[in-house]
């Protein structure tokens, strides 16, 4: 996400390199290339030049540190600017209520009703909450079944009524349903539409009113840039929605929704979707965005998705097989393992500082370790236990059982060894050990 603007972002800063002080002259050419850099990201124009003038601002006549290049200067005022742009601190969802209420709104196709679902998860998983998911849409065909089918994925509960066409008695039956079965959470989906039209604003507006939620979402495809702004300044008009969602962050997205979507509606972004999967949904943090937009990595994210895979127990036992030089290729799946259950894999290399710019020509999928996989499913128990008995005939026989070249499996043999050594010397320094792993993905491609 944001490689675009990523990468006009560092063109643009560096036009100051080589000067000792930041002066009119020679941050103008700079900011007229973030301001450009920030049009064609579909940022609004007035949202654009606003932004530029304030760093402008800030950023005059401020004297660079010996240890500092103007450029990185530069780049930190832009960076707290963004963030302020963005939101400043992170918001978190309103749970105060009992049952707390989540509706949710949206246009039809922003992935309102998977995201409900990624919704509930989060609140299940990470919250310790019991949800229940509430089938409104009453029009969309295979509206109600989808819901049943994300519940049934993430072992959630829906609440529907396929005879009912009433929207507000539906919501109010599903918050009597929640209070005598303790649901401590429900997240209503409503219906969307293709546009906006007054049947559907005054019908949602109709089931606020009736249920008065804690929490009001508005759902908000990421791709659709400006549109995706102008979508949520209607909706807050008539809804006066408590936050925002932006989901397919994982696309080919310009950024211009995530930048601007504050300043023109005031209310904050609240949760990002990331992926298909169901628990491919984080909290909005206005200054780890600003950080990967800039390039500079989300290193807190990371770790956070790593300390989630993090078993006490199993890090152990890994440690004791490295001790005894016993780390086989079993073990070396179960790392994999852990790495594909954080998320995509284009999303985990935008996390680490300069991993994007290095690998931007580099298309990473999410099946990036399908051939390693394969390779060592491929083999037999022994051989992945004592990988040294892996002679010229196995590697022949591993390579036509995984479709992949001999070639393919001495680097893994290799990648393997190094990482074996490696993991030896740190003893269990986890971070970096993953982050060969991926460094490695390029030559297994």
């Amino acid at each position: 996400m944001f490689n675009n603007l990523t990468d006009k972002l560092d063109k643009a800063f560096h036009i100051l390199k080589g000067h000792g002080k930041i002066t009119d002259v020679n941050v103008a050419d700079t900011l007229k290339e973030v301001r450009r850099a920030l049009l064609d990201a579909d940022v609004n124009f007035k949202i654009a030049k606003d932004f530029t003038t304030r760093v402008k601002e800030k950023a005059i006549g401020q004297n660079v540190l010996t240890t500092l290049q103007p450029g990185q200067l530069l780049v930190k005022i832009v960076k707290d600017e963004l963030t302020e742009l963005m939101g400043g601190d992170v918001e978190g969802v309103n749970l105060s209520g009992n049952p707390s209420v989540i509706l949710m709104s949206g246009l039809q196709g922003s992935g309102k009703t998977t995201f409900s679902g990624k919704l509930a998860n989060f609140l299940k998983t990470k919250k310790n909450k019991k949800p229940l998911l509430v089938a409104c849409d009453i029009y969309r065909p295979a509206a109600i079944n989808q819901l049943h089918i994300v519940g049934d994925q993430i072992g959630v509960e829906v609440y529907s009524e396929p005879e009912n066409k009433n929207p507000v008695e539906i919501a109010q039956n599903a918050i009597k349903h929640a209070k005598a079965n303790g649901f401590n959470v429900v997240i209503v989906d409503t219906a969307g539409r293709l546009a906006i039209d007054e049947q559907m604003m005054n019908e949602i507006a109709e089931v606020h009113k009736a249920i008065q939620p804690q929490e009001t979402l508005f759902v908000v495809d990421a791709m659709t840039g400006q549109d995706a702004v102008n979508t949520a300044k209607a909706f807050n008009d008539k809804l006066n929605f408590d936050g925002v969602i932006l989901t397919k962050l994982d696309g080919d997205t310009r950024g211009g929704a995530a930048i601007s979507i504050k300043s023109v509606v005031d209310k904050p972004i609240k949760f990002i979707g990331t992926g298909e999967k169901m628990d491919a949904i984080d909290v909005f943090y206005p200054n780890r965005m600003a950080e990967r937009i800039l390039g500079m990595g989300d290193v807190v994210s990371l770790v956070e998705r790593a300390q989630e895979q993090y078993d006490e127990e199993e890090a152990r036992k890994l440690q004791k097989k490295i001790a005894k030089n016993e780390f086989g290729f079993d073990d070396f799946l179960t790392q994999i393992q852990q790495i594909k259950k954080m998320g995509n894999m284009k999303d985990l290399v935008g996390m680490i500082p300069g991993a994007g710019k290095a690998l931007k020509d580099v298309e990473i999928e999410d099946d990036a370790f399908k051939h390693i996989e394969a390779i060592i499913h491929s083999m037999t128990p022994l051989e992945r236990t004592k990988p040294s008995v892996i002679d010229v005939k196995r590697k022949a026989r591993i390579a036509k059982g995984s479709g992949t070249s001999v070639e393919q499996i001495n680097q893994l043999m290799k990648q393997f060894d190094q990482m074996g050594k490696m993991m030896k010397m740190m003893q269990g320094g986890g971070g970096k050990n993953m982050m060969r792993m991926m460094q490695g993905m390029k030559g297994m491609r």
